[in-house]
């Protein structure tokens, strides 16, 4: 009886230092993949904070346009216009300069 429970043990270790290498391996492998994935990801950084912020000043001359126009026409929500086209563009503002200090 304890001859079994010998083998068990035996195998069951053989198992445990089987898969301690396994999984050195493959931690191994996945640090060079996130390794990767980050310079790649680093790489599109400016190039999209770019993007979001022309977005955010084409936005903002839209908008300005349209409060004008408002205003102009003497619309009573010329205020409410400026407020909201204003924090459109600081927002897209913000999230360009956010993404570019996050990712660099």
């Amino acid at each position: 009886m304890k001859k079994i429970n010998l083998k068990i043990d035996q195998k069951g270790a053989a198992l445990l230092i089987g898969m301690l290498c396994m999984a050195s391996l493959v931690l191994g492998q996945s640090a060079t993949g996130i390794d990767q994935a980050t310079s790649e990801i680093n790489s599109y950084v400016d190039p999209v904070s770019n993007l979001i912020i022309a977005i955010g000043a084409v936005v903002g001359l839209i908008g300005g346009v349209r409060v004008y126009i408002k205003w102009q026409s003497g619309d009573q929500d010329t205020q409410k216009a400026i407020m909201g086209w204003f924090g459109a563009c600081l927002f897209l503002i913000l999230v360009g300069v956010v993404i570019k200090a996050f990712f660099s």
